[in-house]
């Protein structure tokens, strides 16, 4: 094997495991290698300061981008949906019919743009004792968290998903290859993957004529309603919970929005801060 082949494939093997997060591996990949294969490593892992990046604080993940342009986020009022558990079911439905998310009624071809789970299982990284009654005996809200680093993005190897000007984490269903690369790199199981052709699941009579349906050996998540704020129109989840303030969309870099104002007199958490991802969903509980 020439040395070009034998860079080639180390860079690509480098980029890879980048993508998935294993910058451990990538350090010591990086010993040794040539000039070429070295600076290559360090673009795509983040490390190092090339591409115009600068390497993270020590401790404190990655390095928060300054707040320029639109970075869309989502703010979910937990007590609301507690009081009223109606508001998730349609909050689902408005979801899945404006997207044309599937119904299978096996579990493992489940397609999720939005869904309920437990407390626990949400927020694994949060303290469980002596929990209230409300988060106990009810379910929590979650979506694509459209990370401001995320590493989903990272790990496509096709741009198959991607980070759009506003801060949306979108699709491009026509690039992806279904490699699954971005759902082993989601720490949050926000993204599913067409083993069924997803028309199967839907009343065909019944679509979104306004929204592409998808195909086999793809996958897909929330993307925020990325075609509707083309529109004017709010999120459809939002949308359908209408004056309850149970779900409030807005600009995250704008401190004047509505989101802003409510984070600014209200507590919030996040799913699993520590990793550095930046969500831009926060919860009210």
């Amino acid at each position: 094997m020439d040395k070009k082949r034998r860079e080639f494939l180390k860079i690509a093997g480098i980029s890879t495991l980048a993508g998935l997060g294993a910058p451990a591996v990538v350090d010591r990949l990086v010993s040794g290698s040539s000039p070429l294969a070295a600076r290559a490593a360090r673009e795509v892992s983040g490390h190092g300061e090339s591409a115009g990046h600068k390497a993270p604080a020590s401790g404190h993940g990655a390095e928060k981008p300054a707040k320029t342009g639109k970075r869309y986020g989502m703010l979910i009022d937990l007590p609301k949906f507690y009081d009223n558990p109606a508001l998730a079911e349609k909050c689902i439905k408005a979801c899945h019919h404006a997207h044309n998310v599937p119904n299978f009624p096996d579990k493992k071809d489940e397609i999720k743009w939005i869904w309920l789970t437990g407390y626990e299982n949400a927020f694994p990284t949060h303290s469980h004792d002596y929990r209230s009654e409300d988060v106990g005996n009810n379910e929590v809200l979650v979506l694509c968290n459209h990370c401001d680093n995320p590493p989903c993005v990272r790990a496509c190897p096709t741009k198959a998903t991607f980070k759009d000007k506003d801060g949306i984490v979108a699709m491009d269903y026509h690039r992806c290859i279904g490699c699954r690369f971005c759902m082993a790199a989601c720490p949050y199981g926000s993204r599913s993957f067409n083993w069924r052709d997803p028309r199967a699941g839907l009343d065909m009579k019944n679509i979104n004529r306004e929204f592409p349906t998808r195909m086999r050996g793809v996958v897909e998540k929330c993307n925020f309603c990325a075609d509707r704020l083309g529109r004017g129109d709010m999120p459809a989840c939002v949308e359908a919970l209408g004056y309850s303030k149970a779900m409030i969309f807005g600009d995250l870099n704008d401190p004047n929005s509505e989101i802003r104002q409510v984070l600014k007199k209200k507590q919030t958490i996040q799913r699993k801060p520590s990793l550095g991802t930046h969500p831009s969903v926060f919860y009210i509980i």
